[in-house]
């Protein structure tokens, strides 16, 4: 039965059931900027950072995987763990190791929904509504004060640190598209969590062992432990699981645009907690970013509520 066909309490319950479910990951993703940047600031690697987070995300969902074998779409599967799994998770510990949260907050969070905007409409033909392109131009303000805060190396900006940029925005990218795809097969939130994770684990950890530069016995195990909750159950299961489910709900572009409020929230946790600073150029990214999150998703809700 499609949104259009539901009742409307039942609309509204799906509707809210999803914007709760994308809170809920708001949340979780805010933390993983700041955890996420103390394994960059840290002697681990990249590649460590994804060979936790595969691992240990694998290891609690190959039980699940075990008694849906059959019933799962592999090559499907595939295509969404090279997006939302491995390139995603590459792409964006790399650029930790190389800028600071507040910035993954912004290029990420805030990149994701135009990514998922500008690939609807140019593949999909799902051209947004004149409010949502409003949002989208509002965080993209943002976006761009960013880009030319790291590329003009304003405040002082380390002359490597628009890499990292590429890298957040490249991760946007690659989440979109898993976004987009995920909705478009309609694979069950479940199946998607489990499959990625396990297929994530498979395929990247002989490649990790065998070939990639490690430094994981350079740091304690408590700092190991820390990171392997977090990334492998937190990020990787639950919030990619929440995320899923919000996807199905209230779709990919409108889940998308919530996720952009997690700039605000990582970028005023890192102060305290990894004592980076926050200049005028950042707090006015952060603030168009999140405001143009709070327009599009409260648009959404109100037009489809």
């Amino acid at each position: 039965m499609t949104d259009a066909a539901l009742p409307i309490p039942d609309h509204r319950s799906h509707l809210l059931k999803g914007f709760a479910a994308a809170a809920a990951v708001i949340v979780v993703w805010s933390g993983f900027n700041i955890v996420s940047r103390l394994g960059g600031r840290s002697p681990l690697t990249p590649y460590d950072m994804a060979a936790i987070r595969f691992v240990v995300s694998g290891i609690v969902c190959l039980p699940f995987v075990l008694t849906r074998w059959r019933h799962l779409e592999w090559p499907r599967l595939a295509v969404l763990a090279a997006f939302g799994g491995m390139g995603y998770a590459l792409l964006v510990y790399s650029g930790f190791s190389l800028a600071p949260a507040a910035h993954a907050g912004i290029l990420v969070n805030g990149g994701i929904p135009f990514a998922s905007a500008l690939i609807a409409w140019l593949i999909l033909g799902h051209r947004p509504g004149i409010r949502t392109e409003f949002a989208l131009l509002v965080a993209g303000l943002g976006i761009v004060l960013i880009g030319l805060h790291s590329f003009g190396q304003l405040s002082g900006a380390p002359a490597h640190q628009w890499v990292g940029d590429v890298f957040f925005l490249l991760a946007a990218v690659s989440y979109a598209c898993f976004g987009l795809l995920l909705k478009h097969w309609h694979i069950p939130p479940l199946d998607a969590t489990i499959g990625i994770a396990v297929i994530s684990m498979v395929c990247y950890t002989p490649v990790y062992l065998l070939f990639l530069p490690k430094a994981i016995t350079t740091v304690p195990l408590s700092f190991i432990l820390l990171q392997g909750v977090y990334q492998g159950i937190l990020a990787a299961s639950i919030a990619g699981l929440l995320f899923a489910y919000a996807i199905h709900n209230i779709g990919p572009q409108r889940a998308t645009l919530m996720l952009a409020m997690v700039p605000g929230i990582s970028a005023v946790a890192a102060v305290p907690l990894l004592k980076e600073s926050l200049d005028a150029v950042t707090i006015a990214g952060v603030v168009l970013v999140t405001i143009g999150a709070v327009l599009g998703a409260t648009h959404q809700l109100a037009k489809r509520g």
